[in-house]
Parts: C-alpha cells; sequence; structure tokens
C-alpha cells in the first residue's frame, strides 16, 4: 500500500518509512512504525518529545499505541481510514483521557491527494487480479 510517514524534529526527517507489511510479511512495519524506529535510533532516545509525525493515512491501533507511547506530541495526517483509524475513525486515541500522553492532531492535509492515490492502488490492485483471473482460464 502507498503509505509513507516522516518523523520531523527540528526541521529535520529524521525518520521515514513506507509500508511493508506485504513485501516482509510482518504485520508491525507500517509506515508510522518503521519511522518512529528510525526516529529513535537517530535521537538515541524512546522519547520523541518535540517531534511531528507526518502520515498519508489515519493511523490504526498500533501505530496509534506506538505515537502515543513515543510522546509524539503532533501527528499530521492526510485522509481518514474508516476501516481501522484510530484517530476518529474507529477510536479515537488521541484524545482518550485513559492515556498519559496527549497528541495534538491535525488532519486532513493533502488529504484529497492522499485519497486518490490509495483509491488508484486499490483499483489498479482490482484490474490487475481481474487480468491474473481471465489468464487462468
Amino acid at each position: 500500500m502507498p503509505i509513507g510517514a516522516l518523523v520531523v524534529h527540528d526541521g529535520e526527517i529524521i525518520g521515514r518509512g513506507h509500508n511493508l507489511r506485504e513485501t516482509s510479511n510482518d504485520p508491525t512495519t507500517h509506515a508510522e512504525m518503521i519511522a518512529i524506529r528510525q526516529a529513535a535510533e537517530k535521537l538515541g532516545s524512546w522519547r520523541l518529545i518535540d517531534c511531528t509525525l507526518y502520515v498519508t493515512l489515519e493511523p490504526c491501533v498500533m501505530c496509534m499505541g506506538a505515537i502515543i507511547l513515543a510522546r509524539i506530541p503532533y501527528l499530521v495526517y492526510g485522509c481518514r481510514d474508516p476501516r481501522v483509524g484510530a484517530v476518529g475513525s474507529i477510536y479515537n486515541f488521541a484524545e482518550d483521557d485513559r492515556f498519559n500522553h496527549k497528541v495534538q492532531v491535525r488532519e486532513g492535509v493533502l488529504g484529497e491527494e492522499c485519497s486518490a492515490q490509495l483509491s488508484g492502488f486499490f483499483r489498479q490492485l482490482r484490474e490487475r487480479k481481474k487480468a491474473e483471473k481471465k489468464t487462468e482460464y
């Protein structure tokens, strides 16, 4: 899936990732998780205070858990994920008072572009699967 994430600290990209779940066969290799790991390594700390995470798609429960645990204060994302989004679509971990860390969220940044990219990806995937089925017969 064409999902990308960046962690920025003091105007510098310190972590970047894209979804590798399908190619790695690892369910934890979401774009956010990869970017957060790189950022923590770069800073030499699991606390990513004063960082902003940018991502094309609303984070899932796993990724929002990592964002909260890494103490990332700012999250910016493009489009919502109505299937598994954990920042307002299904759950809203960013505003849950039971967590000891709050995340300020800005959603919809380049939302139409992000949504179009994801829709196009899935359209091409459906077309490819349909073509493969035709060649099987």
